[in-house]
């Protein structure tokens, strides 16, 4: 067969400083490997020595997220459909072997077998902003935690006349305390030394780093997904991280239930003899879940909806973990349509006139409907969004002629998981 005729795939084991590179047939045939530098030039030469070959079909990477990353980018840029390769199988290596040649070998055949067919994320728009940003913020949250210990631990063996002044105090007023204090007298001074080393630790932990760090986040997801915060219960930091494990290419999550089993909230049968049931999944992104858990958490606490519909599960003798498994496969869905199908919240600008023209207060409003006066206030004012108080809000006002007839709202059924 000529070389024009001739499809191939090539498998790419990363490392640091190299890359090794191995091209096999559409047959499994191995054609050849060769090393080249991790760099630009040798990102080059890897394209022109696997298109040497003939009309490359795939090319399986390891490590796309981390040594393969810019690699990946570089055949993406091409033309070349790059599948991320996992390592190859410790079984199979220890009967085979390892060496760079055969783990670039395997991860072609990985690829040619179908064990590997993910879509790497491309790491090329504002979501790769948003994770530098992450990563930033975690370091600095770590460190500010690191602090607030350090002053516990040496206010523990401060001298009485010290401690005596922030015992009753709360971290945060401790920390304003002691940054507005003004130690004076000599460094040879136990006394002196702490309230001075007290003084420098809690100006660095008040240090206006983390706030600069989320006001940058709020400014690219501004920009880049800002109808993904009008979802109840999902603010910066949970629209930042959701949008980090999606990737900037969404695209490659097909479903909404593959979309779950990324963030770990897909149900796992766990049905034992007469009793059926599921458990919440354990894989997944941790930290997805993670932010998926504290947007069930809000909405436990805080949505009159979701309040119900614990009351109404609780009823039917389902626990805690079985309600909030349903409650967070319900959020993903409703994430994962907002993130492939962005549909911005209601425009509650128009509230306030139409409550305006027909001569209603506030607190009739709030009254009618149930809520605080305060609720209403923030969403006339674009402040919160809250789809369902904005639909109720709505229906009521259409209802309302301009002589106001005090009639209770009727309750808004409109669906939950089952």
């Amino acid at each position: 067969m000529t070389k024009e005729y001739l499809k191939v795939i090539a498998g790419v084991d990363t490392h640091a400083d190299t890359h090794h590179v191995g091209v096999i047939t559409d047959t499994g045939q191995h054609l050849a490997d060769k090393e080249f530098p991790a760099a630009g030039a040798g990102y080059q030469g890897i394209i022109d020595f696997i298109t040497g070959f003939g009309s490359v079909l795939a090319a399986g990477v390891e490590g796309t997220g981390s040594y393969g990353a810019e690699l990946s980018r570089v055949l993406t840029r091409k033309g070349i459909r790059v599948v991320e390769v996992m390592r190859p199988n410790r079984q199979a290596r220890r009967l085979r072997g390892k060496s760079d040649p055969l783990d670039a070998y395997q991860a072609a055949e990985s690829v040619l077998s179908g064990r590997a067919g993910v879509t790497p994320k491309s790491r090329d728009g504002a979501v790769e902003s948003l994770r530098v940003l992450r990563a930033e913020r975690a370091t600095a949250m770590r460190a500010r935690v690191a602090v607030m210990a350090q002053v516990k631990t040496i206010l523990t063996t401060a001298p009485e006349t010290l401690r005596a002044r922030y015992r009753s105090m709360t971290s945060p007023a401790l920390m304003a305390a002691l940054e507005k204090t003004r130690p004076s007298g000599a460094p040879s001074e136990p006394l002196t030394s702490t309230a001075t080393v007290l003084k420098r630790l809690a100006v660095r932990y008040r240090h206006q780093e983390l706030a600069l760090i989320d006001a940058e986040l709020d400014t690219v997801l501004t920009l880049h997904a800002p109808m993904l915060r009008h979802i109840q219960g999902v603010g910066t930091d949970v629209a930042s991280q959701l949008l980090v494990t999606v990737g900037d290419n969404p695209e490659r999550v097909t479903t909404e239930a593959k979309f779950a089993a990324l963030v770990g909230v897909a149900p796992i049968p766990a049905s034992s003899g007469k009793r059926t049931r599921h458990r919440l999944s354990r894989a997944g992104d941790r930290q997805a879940n993670k932010a998926i858990h504290r947007v069930v958490l809000v909405r436990m606490r805080y949505d009159n909806r979701t309040r119900a519909y614990v009351a109404r599960r609780r009823q039917e003798g389902k626990g805690t973990k079985e309600i909030m498994r349903c409650l967070k496969r319900y959020v993903a869905r409703e994430i994962y349509n907002q993130l492939l199908d962005p549909r911005p919240a209601p425009d509650a600008a128009t509230l306030r006139k139409a409550r305006a023209t027909k001569g209603l207060t506030l607190q009739e409003a709030a009254d009618a409907l149930s809520v605080w006066p305060t609720t209403l206030s923030r969403l006339e004012r674009g402040l919160s969004h809250d789809s369902d108080v904005h639909h109720r809000y709505e229906t009521w006002l259409s209802s309302q002629s301009t002589a106001y007839a005090q009639t209770p709202y009727p309750p808004v059924d409109r669906a939950l998981p089952t």
